[in-house]
Order: structure tokens, then sequence, then C-alpha cells
């Protein structure tokens, strides 16, 4: 068997977890992670960015440090808390390929657990 290529170069997965309100770790949704996402779905297409698809996810069980979201298949962590952070990821880090590090998850965050 060979390996296919891939679909998307750039699968985003946004957190749309909701806990209760006063979980202690909080969630993704209750901190506007859905608006964010419909934002960067509509903005992703305003842009023109081929082969680059976004998804709402369940939890991604980072709800502490969010609304987080990651890129696959290269597996980049970032916190988006408003539309300015998600018109940097789109431009910056998909369209440019210049991943951006304030907003990135620290790699012992993202690959905790």
């Amino acid at each position: 068997m060979t390996d296919q290529p891939p679909y998307f170069t750039n699968h985003v997965f946004v957190c749309g977890n909701r806990r209760p309100d006063d979980h202690p770790r909080g969630s993704c949704a209750a901190k506007g992670s859905e608006k964010l996402r419909d934002y960067m779905k509509a903005r992703a297409k305003e842009l023109g960015l081929a082969g680059v698809r976004i998804n709402a996810a369940g939890c991604l069980d980072r709800c502490e440090h969010g609304p987080t979201m990651v890129i696959y298949p290269r597996g980049t962590w970032y916190r988006i808390p408003d539309r300015d952070a998600v018109d940097r990821v789109l431009i910056e880090d998909i369209r440019d390929g210049n991943p951006i590090a304030e907003l990135m998850l620290p790699a012992e965050i993202a690959q905790a657990k």
C-alpha cells in the first residue's frame, strides 16, 4: 500500500468543548471558540486559502488555555483568544508558513496528558 496524498495540507480543529460554567478548567466554548471557529472558516475562504479545512472538535483537553486549536498533520497547537489571533494564524502560519511562537501552546502543555 502506498501513502495517499493528504486531502488537506492544513486540517484545523477548533475545540468546541463546553463544561459547566463553574468548572475549574473552564471550557473553550464558554470562551468563544464557536464564534471564532465560524469566523476562521469564513476568513479562510475569504483569503482563498487552498488545501485548508476548518472543523469543530470535541474536547481537545486544553480548555484551561483556551480557546484552543490544533493544525494537522503537523500538530501545531495554538491559543486563539480573539479574531486578531485567528487572522494571524491564517495569514502568518497557514498562508505564509511562519509559526507564531507567542500564540503556541508550550510543548509540555500541547503534548501532556
